[in-house]
């Protein structure tokens, strides 16, 4: 497939996860035209990878699934590569995945989960799917924004591409396995407390923070 096709697949499954598959939102997310977003839906409705009814957001089918899973796999291995043998950025990671992840053969992948002992989950908290699709869940995590107050947690996933929330995490040292304590839960904010220095926190980027209980 094209490397078009395999990025409105993925697409489709992370929109999935948080929200509706929309035609309008995709077209956004890939910066495309409503007109390709319909043209592309409609191509991958008759090859069987996608439910597409107009007006309705898309569902992937069975197929379409195992396919996205197959492409977030390659993604999420090259990032941990990335992560240990470069020592790149979160950010960094990210754009080569991007890249990486359509050039590469099955066997290649293999070879470098195999290198990197199989690992659940990559840098940035997301499960990676094993070569049979299958995938970890960090079980009993929340948003950060769903925290208790004066509660102690840890940071389980860090789970957005913006470069904003990138920036944000860099700054105030927010990282897989960082301890914090939640100091104040409000409307618009949350304050927290790493290694006796108080941060805050918006709630819009709070949402992407996912936390488990210590």
């Amino acid at each position: 497939m094209t490397v078009s096709t395999e990025n409105f697949i993925k697409t489709i499954y992370h929109l999935n996860e948080n929200d509706e598959a929309k035609t309008g939102i995709i077209a956004r997310e890939l910066q495309i035209t409503h007109a390709a977003t319909t043209d592309m839906a409609n191509k991958l409705a008759k090859k069987e990878l996608i439910h597409y009814e107009k007006y309705k957001a898309l569902k992937l089918t069975e197929n379409g699934e195992k396919y996205a899973l197959k492409i977030i796999r390659k993604h999420r291995l090259w990032e941990m590569f990335l992560y240990k043998i470069f020592n790149l950025s979160l950010e960094e990671i990210h754009i080569e995945a991007e890249l990486l992840e359509h050039q590469t053969s099955d066997f290649l992948l293999n070879k470098i989960d195999e290198y990197l002992n199989f690992p659940q989950f990559d840098p940035h908290g997301d499960p990676i799917p094993d070569k049979f699709g299958k995938l970890t869940i960090n079980e009993n995590s929340i948003k950060l924004n769903e925290a208790i107050e004066n509660s102690h947690y840890q940071i389980v996933r860090l789970n957005s591409s913006e470069t904003d929330f990138f920036e944000v995490c860099k700054n105030n040292h927010l990282k897989i396995s960082t301890n914090i304590e939640v100091l104040k839960n409000y409307s618009s904010m949350i304050e927290l407390k790493i290694d006796q220095k108080i941060i805050i926190i918006p709630i819009s980027i709070s949402q992407f923070i996912h936390i488990k209980k210590k």
